[in-house]
């Protein structure tokens, strides 16, 4: 029974200052280094073994993934780091804390940024120092797939066809793997299997809080649709 573990980075440095990432490049607080550490050690403690690992492009899950493989002592499994797996695109919202941002934007607009499924944030203008289509990381991807800003459902289009055409073969070749991604984007992945689901009521829906490096671990069937889902803990 092939499995998947979604984890989240460990708690970046904008995490702590209370700030709205996206495709910011941020690295690790010392906070985010101890929890991706203690991930390793609890995935390690339960006995679980992957075959291949995935990332962003973005130096928090790297960072996160190298302190777990280190605990782990497994670096000799295949990473593979993909812009798919980056966060949502926060827009124009990017850098800013979430007070500066009521106060810009007001409380309401803010709140629908960061939940509304559809709503998508104000867009950075490709002359602002934040847009990344300068980027050397980014230098493959098209003028039209390098995004301004992103709501939760275009961020879901963007990496569901990846998990699809990616992830989901080394799964049904038997490989047990681990994705290590970012809240917004897991929270929507979290969202889709709960809909394929048989038994979605014991599943995740998209409202769920998803903390830094807690190992989320998801069993699948025959049929690639999940079937048990729980956290690692202590």
């Amino acid at each position: 029974m092939p499995k998947i573990i979604f984890l989240r980075h460990g708690e970046s440095i904008w995490n702590h200052q209370a700030r709205f990432t996206g495709w910011a490049d941020i690295p690790l607080s010392e906070k985010g280094k101890k929890e991706a550490r203690l991930s390793g050690q609890q995935m390690k403690k339960a006995g679980v073994v992957f075959d291949i690992a995935y990332t962003s492009l973005l130096k928090r899950t790297i960072q996160t993934l190298w302190l777990i493989l280190e605990e782990m002592d497994m670096f000799w499994i295949p990473v593979v780091s993909s812009w798919y797996l980056n966060e949502r695109h926060y827009g124009a919202l990017q850098g800013l804390t979430k007070s500066e941002a009521i106060e810009q934007y007001g409380s309401e607009k803010v709140q629908l940024y960061c939940r509304g499924y559809e709503v998508q944030p104000p867009k950075l203008e490709k002359s602002d120092p934040r847009y990344v289509g300068h980027d050397p990381r980014y230098a493959l991807l098209t003028p039209d797939q390098i995004p301004a800003a992103e709501s939760i459902q275009e961020a879901l289009a963007r990496f569901l066809p990846y998990w699809h055409d990616a992830i989901l073969p080394k799964m049904q070749s038997g490989n047990n793997i681990l994705v290590v991604s970012h809240g917004n984007i897991l929270r929507a992945m979290i969202s889709y299997l709960h809909s394929l689901s048989s038994q979605a009521s014991s599943l995740s829906s998209d409202q769920e809080d998803i903390e830094t490096a807690k190992p989320l671990v998801y069993e699948f069937g025959q049929d690639m649709k999940p079937i048990n889902r729980y956290y690692l803990h202590d």
